[in-house]
Order: C-alpha cells, then structure tokens, then sequence
C-alpha cells in the first residue's frame, strides 16, 4: 500500500498523531493537515547515506509513507552534496502556525516557499487569496506553484529575495519565515500590520539562536523566543558570497583548565547564543576524532583570523583541558556566557527576548529593559 492509494487515511492518521502528541491543538490546523496531500507536494525527498552520498525516496512509499510522517524532507541537495532545501517535519510547522496565532481572515508572508506544504495549509485554513509566499529558488516556485495548483490552491507565489519581504501586497498581519535568518530585515517590520507578528528563527552564529515572535508595536518589533529550540536551513541569497577566507592556524598558546560546557551548540544551546553574540563573524565549531575509534575526543573552534580552540572530551570529570591559539581568545568568549547565564539562575528560552528597532537587535532577559546584549 502507498500514499498514493490511502493518502486521505494517511493524512487524517497524521492529523491525529500531531493532536495526541499535543504539538496540534487548534482544530482548524488539524482539518488542514488531514486535508492537504502532501506526497503530491513532496513527490521526491533524499535520504543521506552513511558515505555522505544521498539517494532519492518516493515519499509516498511502498511501505511507510516518509511524506506522512513527522520528519523533515530533504527535497534539494546542491552540486556540492549539500542539502539546500527541505519540508519542515509537520509537527514543527503546526507548532510554528499555533504560536503565531493565524486567525481567520489574517494575511499571511510566508518567506520561504520550499515544497509548498505550508502554503497548502495556510490556504486551506485562511483561502488562497490571503496568503502569500516567496522563495529566492524560481524552480521551487515553479514546482510548488504547479503542485498547489494540482490539489486546488492558489496563493500567490514569487522568485525573490525574502529579506525585502513582498511590500506590494502588504501590510500582512502575520509574516512566518521558513528559514534561519541573522538579522530581522526591517523590511518586515515595515510590511507588518500594526499589533500584526512576525516569527523567525534568528541565528546569530552556528546554530546560535531560537524562533522568536516579534509583534509590531509602532517603531518596533519586539517579542520572546520560543520556549523549544528549533532550527531551519539559512537563508539563500541572489548573490550569496563564497565561504570566507580563512588565515593559517596559529601556534598553539599555554594549555589551561576550564569548566564551561565542552559543545554548547548541543548541551546548552542558550548559552551558545550568548557566546556567538561576542564571538568573530564566521566562526565555526567542529570535533577533533579519535584516530583509531573514529569517536570524537575534543571539540574545536575556529575563526576566520586563525584563533582556534581545542576542548578535551576524554575526561571523566571537570574540568577538562583547553588548548588554544591565536588573536582572539575564542573560548574566553563561551566561559564568560557560561558564567553570566549560571549568574542569572541559568534561564531557559521563554526569558530570553528581543527588540528590533531599524538601527539595532537589542537581547533582553526578562523584560525589554533588561539589555544583556
């Protein structure tokens, strides 16, 4: 049996996991998912392979139906064996719609039409009139346009840049961004409606960041993180530039003791935000592996200047060993977030929020006053 030939069972069963996993409660959002064929939208996804490669599925089975279960679809993957574009795994992108609160008769940005899954399903609960979607890839568009089509909807769709919004059909009452962005463009700010919400996932740095909603009062956007993590792919550019030119490695310095957490990015991921947003532009994180287990001994940082870091992940206890190099003294960074979040009472996401403004990106703990960045 495939989707092909049960996809209403299949899509009710979904809408039914979602509601009893608590992620789905508003009924209309349901009806949605169960109404929307989301194999005809994702015809074909691609599943990595343990070399790196990636082969494509059918998403409509034989057997499970990868397009009616709770996971994210890599739909595109580049020249370079880089996935690029995907299908948010359902449960998120209810998540995402309940807590914008998308109310009937609102008109809805999405930025980022990848498959058009959402698209669907903002068109069902709203009509395809109010709803609009852009994404930089024209095949994309040209794909979820004809498949939208196909299954009865409408929206308007369009090959540009997200980061100027669509301002020919604004004001929206809500803006939804399917993609990681490191600014709040003020170009949505400014294509908001007032009291209208925008939700983004906002990444300072290597995964350093979290959705955030953002409501537009007057001269501003400003609003909480939400209070799970989540993440999406970054935001593609006309014009996007190569990766940066990165200098040699420097010589290493002095070894020392530390008791921050040895990768952030996964333990401690409020932590990481608060590191990132001192750290150089462009620095990454990685692992140094064991040379015959294959299994990762120290985690590393590196800068584009050359600074790089080394932290043990051998010992059995704190603190663990730090080695280092270069101008900037990149884990000096994550020790001083780790010790100002454990002075704060280590806070979660939800007292974590943020002020835009057209000039500045102002991080508060508690309340907008509070300005810790």
């Amino acid at each position: 049996m495939t989707a092909e030939h049960d996809w209403v069972g299949l899509a009710a069963a979904l809408a039914a996991d979602l509601t009893g996993s608590g992620e789905l409660r508003d009924p209309a959002w349901a009806d949605a998912v169960a109404a929307t064929p989301r194999h005809l939208l994702v015809p074909t996804a691609y599943r990595q392979q343990p070399d790196g490669s990636w082969v494509a599925i059918d998403t409509a089975g034989p057997g499970p139906a990868p397009a009616y279960s709770a996971t994210t679809l890599v739909t595109e993957v580049d020249d370079r064996g880089r996935a690029v574009s995907s299908s948010t795994k359902p449960d998120l992108m209810v998540r995402m719609l309940e807590l914008l609160d998308v109310r009937d008769g609102h008109r809805v940005l999405e930025i980022g039409t990848g498959t058009g899954y959402n698209a669907a399903l903002l068109s069902h609960r709203l009509g395809a009139d109010r709803v609009f979607s852009l994404d930089v890839d024209a095949k994309l568009v040209a794909h979820a346009r004809e498949r939208l089509a196909a299954i009865g909807h409408r929206p308007r769709l369009a090959a540009r840049d997200g980061i100027a919004g669509w301002p020919a059909h604004g004001p929206y009452d809500r803006i939804i961004a399917t993609c990681s962005v490191p600014r709040i463009p003020w170009a949505w700010a400014e294509q908001t409606a007032p009291d209208g919400a925008v939700l983004a996932d906002l990444k300072v740095g290597p995964g350093a960041g979290n959705l955030v909603l953002l409501h537009r009062h007057g001269d501003r956007l400003e609003g909480r993180f939400a209070s799970r993590w989540a993440a999406f792919m970054t935001m593609r550019h006309h014009t996007d530039d190569g990766p940066p030119v990165r200098g040699p490695k420097a010589a290493p310095g002095p070894q020392r003791d530390t008791t921050a957490p040895a990768q952030p990015w996964n333990t401690h991921r409020e932590v990481w935000l608060l590191a990132c947003l001192t750290l150089p532009p462009d620095v990454r994180y990685g692992y140094t592996l064991d040379q015959t287990t294959r299994a990762p001994k120290a985690t590393t940082l590196s800068a584009p200047d050359g600074s790089w870091c080394e932290v043990d992940l051998t010992s059995d206890g704190t603190p663990a060993r730090v080695r280092e190099g270069g101008p900037t003294p990149l884990w000096t960074r994550v020790e001083r977030a780790w010790d100002a979040w454990t002075g704060w009472g280590e806070p979660g996401w939800g007292r974590f929020g943020l002020t835009v403004t057209p000039d500045t990106h102002a991080l508060w703990l508690d309340e907008p006053g509070d300005v810790i960045g």
